[in-house]
């Protein structure tokens, strides 16, 4: 869902401000602090990004575990594998 916003310009005799606001549900949404520096971005003419060089920590997403180092195995379950062309391993002889 986009948020429409409009740009503004504010002229001064020696020189121009341009602003985009950001509307209050993005701001709280994306946990944005006062004072915060963000960097701009311009991926081409109809794409502007924006980035956070501090942002919070993702909440949902889990950071994998450290890995230990006396430890050869990943920890996943071994790999059978299926059994070749011939093989009867497995099967049940038919009536």
């Amino acid at each position: 869902m986009g948020f429409p916003t409009k740009v503004q310009l504010i002229k001064r005799k020696t020189s121009e401000q341009w602003y985009i606001n950001f509307p209050s549900a993005i701001a709280q949404a994306m946990e944005f602090t006062r004072g915060e520096t963000v960097e701009w971005l311009i991926e081409d003419k109809s794409l502007l990004a924006l980035r956070r060089p501090d942002a919070p920590p993702p909440v949902l997403k889990k950071t994998p575990p450290a890995s230990s180092t006396s430890s050869s195995s990943s920890g996943a379950a071994p790999r059978r594998s299926a059994p070749g062309p011939g093989s009867t391993s497995g099967l049940k002889p038919s009536p």
